[in-house]
Protein backbone atom coordinates (compact mmCIF):
# COMPACT_ATOMS: atom_id res chain seq x y z
CA UNK A 1 0.00 0.00 0.00
CA UNK A 2 1.23 3.49 -0.86
CA UNK A 3 0.89 6.36 1.59
CA UNK A 4 2.52 9.67 2.44
CA UNK A 5 3.79 10.49 5.93
CA UNK A 6 5.87 13.38 7.23
CA UNK A 7 6.98 14.60 3.83
CA UNK A 8 7.88 11.21 2.40
CA UNK A 9 6.20 8.48 0.37
CA UNK A 10 6.02 4.98 1.79
CA UNK A 11 5.24 1.54 0.42
CA UNK A 12 3.87 -0.48 3.33
CA UNK A 13 0.66 -1.71 4.89
CA UNK A 14 1.81 -0.45 8.30
CA UNK A 15 2.54 2.87 9.97
CA UNK A 16 4.80 3.00 13.03
CA UNK A 17 3.79 5.46 15.74
CA UNK A 18 4.63 5.67 19.44
CA UNK A 19 2.37 3.90 21.93
CA UNK A 20 1.91 7.25 23.71
CA UNK A 21 0.81 8.97 20.49
CA UNK A 22 -2.25 11.20 21.21
CA UNK A 23 -3.71 10.16 17.85
CA UNK A 24 -3.77 6.58 19.12
CA UNK A 25 -4.80 7.30 22.71
CA UNK A 26 -7.43 9.98 22.10
CA UNK A 27 -8.14 10.06 18.38
CA UNK A 28 -6.36 13.43 18.38
CA UNK A 29 -6.22 14.15 14.66
CA UNK A 30 -8.23 16.15 12.18
CA UNK A 31 -8.80 14.98 8.64
CA UNK A 32 -10.60 15.63 5.40
CA UNK A 33 -11.57 13.24 2.63
CA UNK A 34 -11.69 14.42 -0.96
CA UNK A 35 -12.32 13.03 -4.41
CA UNK A 36 -9.80 13.97 -7.09
CA UNK A 37 -11.37 14.67 -10.47
CA UNK A 38 -9.38 14.17 -13.69
CA UNK A 39 -6.33 13.46 -11.52
CA UNK A 40 -5.92 17.14 -10.67
CA UNK A 41 -6.25 18.89 -7.33
CA UNK A 42 -7.17 22.06 -9.20
CA UNK A 43 -10.32 20.64 -10.79
CA UNK A 44 -13.26 22.76 -9.54
CA UNK A 45 -15.07 19.68 -8.19
CA UNK A 46 -12.05 18.51 -6.22
CA UNK A 47 -12.37 21.60 -3.98
CA UNK A 48 -8.78 21.33 -2.80
CA UNK A 49 -8.74 24.83 -1.30
CA UNK A 50 -11.95 24.16 0.65
CA UNK A 51 -10.54 20.95 2.12
CA UNK A 52 -7.32 22.69 3.14
CA UNK A 53 -9.34 25.48 4.75
CA UNK A 54 -11.33 22.89 6.70
CA UNK A 55 -8.07 21.53 8.12
CA UNK A 56 -6.68 25.00 8.85
CA UNK A 57 -9.83 26.01 10.71
CA UNK A 58 -9.81 22.90 12.89
CA UNK A 59 -6.09 23.20 13.66
CA UNK A 60 -6.49 26.84 14.63
CA UNK A 61 -9.50 26.05 16.83
CA UNK A 62 -7.62 23.31 18.66
CA UNK A 63 -4.38 25.35 18.83
CA UNK A 64 -2.43 22.66 17.00
CA UNK A 65 0.60 23.08 14.78
CA UNK A 66 -0.05 23.46 11.05
CA UNK A 67 1.76 21.04 8.74
CA UNK A 68 4.07 22.01 5.91
CA UNK A 69 1.33 22.71 3.37
CA UNK A 70 3.75 22.40 0.48
CA UNK A 71 4.54 18.86 1.64
CA UNK A 72 0.83 18.12 2.00
CA UNK A 73 0.24 19.26 -1.57
CA UNK A 74 3.22 17.23 -2.76
CA UNK A 75 1.91 14.11 -1.08
CA UNK A 76 -1.58 14.59 -2.48
CA UNK A 77 -0.15 15.16 -5.95
CA UNK A 78 1.80 11.93 -5.62
CA UNK A 79 -1.10 9.76 -4.41
CA UNK A 80 -3.68 11.17 -6.83
CA UNK A 81 -1.94 9.25 -9.59
CA UNK A 82 -3.05 6.00 -7.97
CA UNK A 83 -6.21 6.79 -5.98
CA UNK A 84 -9.36 8.78 -6.78
CA UNK A 85 -10.15 9.38 -3.10
CA UNK A 86 -7.61 10.82 -0.66
CA UNK A 87 -7.75 11.24 3.10
CA UNK A 88 -5.49 13.96 4.49
CA UNK A 89 -4.88 13.65 8.23
CA UNK A 90 -3.12 16.21 10.42
CA UNK A 91 -1.56 15.41 13.79
CA UNK A 92 -1.39 17.93 16.67
CA UNK A 93 2.39 18.37 16.24
CA UNK A 94 2.29 19.27 12.54
CA UNK A 95 2.81 15.86 10.95
CA UNK A 96 0.66 14.85 8.01
CA UNK A 97 -0.56 11.47 6.80
CA UNK A 98 -2.17 11.02 3.39
CA UNK A 99 -3.77 7.75 2.33
CA UNK A 100 -5.80 6.79 -0.72
CA UNK A 101 -8.56 4.41 -1.67
CA UNK A 102 -10.71 3.49 -4.70
CA UNK A 103 -14.29 4.59 -5.24
CA UNK A 104 -16.84 2.47 -3.32
CA UNK A 105 -17.78 -0.79 -5.00
CA UNK A 106 -21.09 -0.49 -6.82
CA UNK A 107 -21.20 3.30 -6.49
CA UNK A 108 -22.92 3.87 -9.84
CA UNK A 109 -25.64 1.38 -8.94
CA UNK A 110 -26.16 3.05 -5.56
CA UNK A 111 -26.41 6.46 -7.24
CA UNK A 112 -29.13 5.17 -9.56
CA UNK A 113 -31.08 2.76 -7.35
CA UNK A 114 -30.49 4.16 -3.88
CA UNK A 115 -29.70 2.44 -0.61
CA UNK A 116 -31.26 1.39 2.69
CA UNK A 117 -30.46 3.46 5.79
CA UNK A 118 -31.09 2.79 9.47
CA UNK A 119 -32.14 5.46 11.97
CA UNK A 120 -29.48 5.36 14.72
CA UNK A 121 -31.16 6.69 17.83
CA UNK A 122 -29.06 6.48 21.00
CA UNK A 123 -26.38 8.33 22.96
CA UNK A 124 -23.71 5.86 21.84
CA UNK A 125 -24.08 7.18 18.29
CA UNK A 126 -23.56 10.86 19.12
CA UNK A 127 -20.57 12.52 17.45
CA UNK A 128 -17.71 14.12 19.34
CA UNK A 129 -17.12 17.72 18.14
CA UNK A 130 -19.66 17.36 15.30
CA UNK A 131 -18.53 20.52 13.50
CA UNK A 132 -15.07 19.06 12.88
CA UNK A 133 -13.71 15.91 11.26
CA UNK A 134 -11.62 14.58 14.13
CA UNK A 135 -10.02 11.18 14.51
CA UNK A 136 -12.59 10.33 17.17
CA UNK A 137 -15.29 8.94 14.90
CA UNK A 138 -16.44 6.23 17.27
CA UNK A 139 -20.11 7.26 17.29
CA UNK A 140 -20.26 7.18 13.50
CA UNK A 141 -18.42 3.85 13.38
CA UNK A 142 -20.78 2.25 15.89
CA UNK A 143 -23.82 3.59 14.04
CA UNK A 144 -22.60 2.25 10.71
CA UNK A 145 -21.84 -1.17 12.23
CA UNK A 146 -25.31 -1.31 13.77
CA UNK A 147 -26.88 -0.29 10.45
CA UNK A 148 -25.05 -3.05 8.63
CA UNK A 149 -26.34 -5.57 11.16
CA UNK A 150 -29.84 -4.41 10.19
CA UNK A 151 -29.09 -5.02 6.51
CA UNK A 152 -28.66 -1.30 5.75
CA UNK A 153 -25.77 0.45 4.01
CA UNK A 154 -25.87 3.72 6.00
CA UNK A 155 -26.90 5.08 9.38
CA UNK A 156 -28.78 8.30 10.06
CA UNK A 157 -27.64 10.05 13.24
CA UNK A 158 -30.37 11.49 15.46
CA UNK A 159 -30.10 14.01 18.30
CA UNK A 160 -31.67 13.69 21.75
CA UNK A 161 -34.78 15.52 20.53
CA UNK A 162 -35.37 13.00 17.76
CA UNK A 163 -34.25 15.27 14.93
CA UNK A 164 -32.31 13.77 12.03
CA UNK A 165 -28.87 15.36 11.60
CA UNK A 166 -26.71 13.58 9.02
CA UNK A 167 -25.60 10.11 8.02
CA UNK A 168 -22.53 8.42 9.43
CA UNK A 169 -20.57 9.61 6.38
CA UNK A 170 -22.47 12.50 4.80
CA UNK A 171 -25.09 15.24 4.83
CA UNK A 172 -28.82 14.76 4.31
CA UNK A 173 -31.14 16.19 1.63
CA UNK A 174 -34.90 15.90 1.41
CA UNK A 175 -37.45 17.08 -1.16
CA UNK A 176 -40.95 18.16 -0.16
CA UNK A 177 -43.54 20.71 -1.19
CA UNK A 178 -41.40 22.30 -3.90
CA UNK A 179 -38.34 22.81 -1.70
CA UNK A 180 -35.07 21.15 -0.89
CA UNK A 181 -34.44 20.69 2.83
CA UNK A 182 -31.19 20.06 4.67
CA UNK A 183 -30.59 20.17 8.45
CA UNK A 184 -29.03 23.40 9.76
CA UNK A 185 -25.44 23.41 11.00
CA UNK A 186 -26.48 24.74 14.39
CA UNK A 187 -28.23 21.44 15.12
CA UNK A 188 -24.76 19.87 15.42
CA UNK A 189 -23.58 18.40 12.15
CA UNK A 190 -20.56 18.53 9.88
CA UNK A 191 -20.37 21.45 7.42
CA UNK A 192 -19.56 19.19 4.49
CA UNK A 193 -17.63 20.49 1.50
CA UNK A 194 -20.04 18.67 -0.84
CA UNK A 195 -22.96 20.12 1.15
CA UNK A 196 -21.74 23.66 0.54
CA UNK A 197 -21.16 22.90 -3.14
CA UNK A 198 -24.71 21.59 -3.48
CA UNK A 199 -26.16 24.58 -1.64
CA UNK A 200 -24.44 26.97 -4.04
CA UNK A 201 -25.45 24.90 -7.06
CA UNK A 202 -29.11 24.67 -6.08
CA UNK A 203 -29.31 28.37 -5.33
CA UNK A 204 -27.64 29.22 -8.64
CA UNK A 205 -30.33 27.16 -10.38
CA UNK A 206 -33.10 29.06 -8.64
CA UNK A 207 -33.99 26.12 -6.41
CA UNK A 208 -35.50 26.80 -3.00
CA UNK A 209 -33.40 25.36 -0.17
CA UNK A 210 -34.56 25.42 3.45
CA UNK A 211 -32.13 24.77 6.29
CA UNK A 212 -34.46 23.75 9.09
CA UNK A 213 -34.85 21.12 11.78
CA UNK A 214 -35.72 17.63 10.55
CA UNK A 215 -38.53 16.71 12.91
CA UNK A 216 -40.56 13.55 12.46
CA UNK A 217 -43.41 15.63 11.09
CA UNK A 218 -41.18 17.11 8.39
CA UNK A 219 -39.56 13.77 7.50
CA UNK A 220 -42.98 12.25 6.84
CA UNK A 221 -43.50 14.85 4.08
CA UNK A 222 -40.42 13.99 2.06
CA UNK A 223 -40.94 12.48 -1.36
CA UNK A 224 -37.22 11.98 -2.00
CA UNK A 225 -34.27 11.52 0.34
CA UNK A 226 -30.52 11.48 -0.36
CA UNK A 227 -27.15 12.01 1.25
CA UNK A 228 -23.95 13.55 -0.04
CA UNK A 229 -20.23 13.63 0.60
CA UNK A 230 -17.14 14.47 -1.41
CA UNK A 231 -16.48 10.86 -2.38
CA UNK A 232 -19.88 9.52 -3.41
CA UNK A 233 -21.39 12.80 -4.65
CA UNK A 234 -25.15 12.13 -4.18
CA UNK A 235 -26.78 8.80 -3.31
CA UNK A 236 -30.57 8.46 -2.87
CA UNK A 237 -32.03 6.65 0.13
CA UNK A 238 -35.06 4.58 -0.82
CA UNK A 239 -35.78 3.02 2.59
CA UNK A 240 -35.17 4.07 6.19
CA UNK A 241 -35.52 1.46 8.90
CA UNK A 242 -36.59 2.69 12.33
CA UNK A 243 -37.56 0.90 15.52
CA UNK A 244 -41.25 1.56 14.84
CA UNK A 245 -41.62 1.75 11.08
CA UNK A 246 -40.19 1.47 7.61
CA UNK A 247 -40.15 4.68 5.59
CA UNK A 248 -40.06 4.61 1.80
CA UNK A 249 -38.82 7.23 -0.67
CA UNK A 250 -38.58 7.35 -4.46
CA UNK A 251 -34.92 6.95 -5.58
CA UNK A 252 -35.95 7.91 -9.13
CA UNK A 253 -37.80 11.07 -8.12
CA UNK A 254 -37.44 13.81 -10.72
CA UNK A 255 -36.19 16.31 -8.12
CA UNK A 256 -32.94 14.36 -7.63
CA UNK A 257 -31.74 15.54 -11.04
CA UNK A 258 -31.08 18.96 -9.50
CA UNK A 259 -28.59 17.40 -7.08
CA UNK A 260 -26.92 15.17 -9.65
CA UNK A 261 -26.30 18.01 -12.09
CA UNK A 262 -24.05 19.67 -9.51
CA UNK A 263 -21.36 17.20 -10.55
CA UNK A 264 -21.81 17.22 -14.30
CA UNK A 265 -18.57 17.55 -16.22
CA UNK A 266 -16.63 15.69 -13.56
Amino acid sequence: MTYWFCGQKHQSAHLEIAIVEPALLYGATVFTTLRVYNQTLDHPHTHWAAHVERLRHALATFHWVEPDWAAVRQGADYLKQEFPILRVTCFPDGRELITGRPLPTGLEQMQQQGIVAWAAAGEQYQRSHPGYKTGNYLGNFLALQAAQRQGAQEAILIDTQGRWLETSTGNLWGWAEGHWWTPPLQDGLLPGVARLHLLHHLQSQGQSVRQDHWTQRQIQRFEALAYSNSGIQVVPIHTVLTDQSRLGFDPQHWSLTALRTAFLGS
